[in-house]
């Protein structure tokens, strides 16, 4: 997985003009959650989407980004959690075991 890390709230701005053109996902990832590393393993064992970015949101470094996003989406906040936007809005979202490569690129509609 060739992860975007997410660490400035100006790529909020720059992911939302880039999910104009192909789908984006953002996966906020706790690095001290086993949940959240058992997430983040099995999407990294995927092969790389193509026409899809993929954020990743540390939320113990970068929580007032993760608080951003929420509010720029309207989301609750959960970790883990892949929130998948397509034309500037959040148009699916799931957490914790429900995180799967296979749901995402079918909602982003590349599968």
């Amino acid at each position: 997985m060739n992860w975007i890390p997410l660490t400035d709230e100006g790529q909020i701005a720059e992911l939302i003009d880039i999910s104009k053109q192909e789908p984006v996902a953002i996966f906020k990832h706790s690095t001290r959650c086993s949940i959240s590393s058992m997430a983040k393993n099995r999407l990294d064992r995927e092969p790389e989407a193509l026409n899809m970015k993929f954020y990743l949101l540390d939320l113990l470094k970068y929580r007032n980004i993760s608080n951003k996003v929420a509010e720029q989406f309207s989301v609750h906040h959960e970790s883990p959690q892949i929130l998948l936007i397509k034309n500037g809005e959040c148009t699916y979202e799931e957490s914790h075991n429900g995180i799967d490569m296979f749901d995402i690129l079918q909602e982003a509609g590349i599968k």
